[in-house]
């Protein structure tokens, strides 16, 4: 999901933790050290990292490219190798049958079947693409909240540890009452204890 889409779904974070000195040196050197790296000429099965907002080629950020006044504006991106269970299945039959001619036996042994199933998973795995995801944030140093363009769960663990990996800062996913008790004034918090739950019918 990107930033400059016309619409768009995205998680509230609050970021927690004390800022380093020189902290815009620190950003450089390490968003550069965890800067995403391809996958596509090797037989590697993942690879997560981070890329600019404006270009999922760019992993170089000439020029802090990533920098915005207060923000830090920076895409996650997620390359995977991915094998179709149905895919995997066919292939394993194939080969099953074909074993099962050769050595002529009306069936296979368990262990043999399994040993099949993994030698074919990595020769797929070695002969698929690896499939992009790119998911676009935006981080207010002013006031320490971090937006996130995707609410996948499993995207949101993956953002959670780099950017605690990259920046030693925590990330705190904000629910509603969380967020309102940043945005509102002492004097209006108070309200948020008098809220009830109710249900619409």
């Amino acid at each position: 999901m990107s930033f400059f889409s016309s619409s768009a779904n995205f998680v509230r974070y609050a970021v927690s933790g004390d800022m380093p000195e020189r902290f815009w040196d620190m950003a450089a050197e390490r968003i550069r050290a965890l800067a995403f790296r391809d996958i596509d000429d090797t037989y590697d099965e993942k690879s997560v990292g981070w890329v600019s907002i404006h270009n999922m080629f760019d992993s170089d950020f000439a020029f802090s490219s990533y920098a915005a006044g207060d923000y830090i504006a920076l895409a996650l991106r997620i390359d995977e190798r991915k094998v179709a269970p149905a895919v995997l299945k066919k292939c394993c039959m194939k080969e099953e049958e074909r074993i099962k001619k050769e050595k002529q036996v009306p069936r296979l042994s368990k262990s043999h079947r399994q040993e099949i199933k993994e030698n074919m998973q990595l020769m797929l795995q070695k002969k698929a693409t690896p499939v992009p995801a790119v998911y676009d944030l935006v981080w207010n140093l002013a006031d320490s909240t971090l937006l996130f363009f995707s609410t996948s769960i499993k995207a949101q663990e993956l953002l959670e540890t780099l950017f605690k990996e990259t920046f030693g800062l925590t990330l705190t996913l904000q629910i509603p009452f969380l967020t309102a008790l940043h945005l509102l004034d002492p004097g209006q918090q108070a309200a948020l204890d008098r809220i009830a739950p109710e249900v619409f019918i």
